[in-house]
């Protein structure tokens, strides 16, 4: 069977997987959810979910620096990345001798996309279908404020980056129903333009640590705005974790109309 994966790349398998390695969280996450318990061999120091995939399955090294030599151990039937959170260096080497699907998200749709492409390939198309549904349904559920709240979404320190237009996080930002200040795309330095325009800072748990205990220190910093600190995976983990992330958001918004 040949299959198209977001990067427009042809992948093709002789049949349904019975060896894969993930090598990005969020799809991780989401192949447990599909319940492919048995067919995933490998998967990155990274991927935290489920706790005990992490403490059981072969770790392949990091998204960005992975183990080639643990990969060909494991003797994948698929590879699954995404090219933001894997090199090109990487994959390139990787499907000369293995077959690699790659996701390419940017979107809401993006993902929904991606979770059917993989419910196909690995014949659970009625499980990825499910959860396509459910996490449409808890979108179309959420609530979102009345009045305009602006944000300006924190990603790193030293120096300050900031998710724009163009990322997951930014589409994640409108599907709850506030407004990114941050117009460049990608990821840009912080400007005082940023600072003026934005109601609230966003420091994201990832892929910065950014943790509640450092807040005197970022007011002092940015004084006179208000702080929030955001779990950063239900704003960039595109995967099986999309079905909980509007009660999140639901919460989140809660916080920051008081």
């Amino acid at each position: 069977m040949k299959y198209k994966d977001q990067m427009g790349r042809v992948v093709e398998l002789g049949s349904a997987p019975c060896r894969i390695v993930s090598i990005v969280p969020s799809q991780t996450e989401l192949l447990y959810d599909l319940g492919l318990e048995n067919e995933t061999v490998g998967i990155t120091k990274f991927c935290i979910y489920p706790d005990r995939w992490f403490r059981s399955k072969q770790r392949v090294g990091g998204t960005k620096n992975l183990n080639l030599d643990a990969i060909r151990a494991l003797q994948p039937d698929l590879i699954i990345g995404n090219k933001e959170e894997n090199t090109l260096e990487d994959i390139l080497a990787l499907e000369k001798e293995f077959p690699v699907w790659m996701s390419d998200i940017f979107t809401l749709d993006d993902s929904l996309e991606m979770i059917r492409d993989l419910g196909a390939i690995t014949e659970k198309e009625k499980e990825a279908k499910r959860l396509v549904k459910q996490i449409q349904t808890n979108f179309t559920q959420l609530s979102k404020p009345k009045k305009r709240i602006s944000v300006a979404y924190f990603i790193w320190k030293d120096p300050y980056y900031m998710a724009g237009t163009q990322t997951f996080i930014d589409a994640m930002i409108d599907a709850c129903g506030l407004e990114n200040v941050v117009k460049e795309e990608r990821y840009p330095e912080l400007t005082p333009k940023h600072l003026e325009e934005a109601d609230f800072l966003l420091f994201s748990s990832e892929p910065y640590p950014f943790k509640p205990e450092m807040k005197a220190e970022l007011e002092n910093v940015f004084p006179n705005k208000k702080v929030v600190f955001v779990d950063g995976e239900y704003f960039s983990w595109y995967g099986s974790r999309l079905k909980d992330a509007p009660r999140y958001f639901e919460n989140l918004l809660k916080e920051l109309i008081v």
